[in-house]
This record gives structure tokens, sequence and C-alpha cells, in this order.
């Protein structure tokens, strides 16, 4: 045989061995599976709220908030007037995630409507395995130097 054959097999052999390992091995570990659940309930919540939908807004709380403002009604009316940059984000970037044992914090960049960017901190919670959001504070954007 030929170098070049020799080499071609054990370049097959190596990738179906590859391919093998790789339908044994979970494709993602759940942590990755997390941050976009949490990042696809952020962006549900914000689509609704940019759409008025406050019910599909209202289901992404926690029952928390759900408890604090009693109604989808009250909870949209809250976040139109205290924040505008959630209410009607024009631009958004997932900028970090931190764990904290019962909850996560998702960071968002956001675009607010008169154009500041703010960073809004997501307190995020497991509820029946899936993420609602428990909070969030807003601060002007540190954009550094």
């Amino acid at each position: 045989m030929t170098t070049s054959l020799i080499q071609a097999r054990i370049g097959l052999f190596s990738l179906l061995l590859i391919a093998a390992i790789m339908t044994f091995v979970p494709a993602s570990p759940r942590a990755g599976n997390e941050g976009s659940a949490i990042r696809e309930t952020i962006l549900i919540q914000l689509e609704a709220f940019a759409n008025d939908d406050d019910e599909a807004a209202w289901r992404m709380a926690s029952d928390g908030i759900k408890r604090r403002f009693g109604s989808s009604d009250v909870f949209l009316e809250m976040v139109k007037h205290a924040y505008p940059a959630v209410h009607r984000a024009s631009a958004i970037e997932f900028v970090r995630r931190v764990p904290h044992g019962d909850f996560e914090i998702q960071v968002v960049r956001l675009q607010g409507p008169e154009g500041k960017l703010w960073d809004a901190y997501y307190r995020m919670v497991l509820i029946d395995d899936q993420w609602k959001i428990g909070g969030v504070q807003i601060q002007p954007a540190d954009l550094g130097i």
C-alpha cells in the first residue's frame, strides 16, 4: 500500500471513531442549555413588550412578580413607566450570565427608545423546569473609557 492510501484510511478511521464517540456524548452540557433557555425567556418577554402583548410578557414573570403586581395590566403599566429601555428596547446584547445557586443573573445591554445604552440585570429563577424572570434592575451602561 502507498503512504497516501494508508494516511487516507487512518484519517477515515479517525473520523468514524470521533463520530461514534459523539453519538454517545451529549451535544452540550446542561449549563449551555440553561443559558439558551434563559436568553429565550428574556427575548420572549422583550418581544411581548414591543408588541404590547401583556399576557405573553406576564407568562415570563416569576410567581413572586405575579403576586407583587396582581395582573398583567398593572405589570405592563409599571414596565412602561419605570423601565422604558426594557419596554421598548431597540437593540439587545446578552453580555454575561452569572450563576448564584438558586438563581442566575443574566446581564443584557439594551438600547432604549432615546438611544441611550442600559445594562439590565435580570434575576432568573427556575420554576417547574422553566426559567422565569424574577426581577430586573437597570443602570446606565458602563462603556469604559
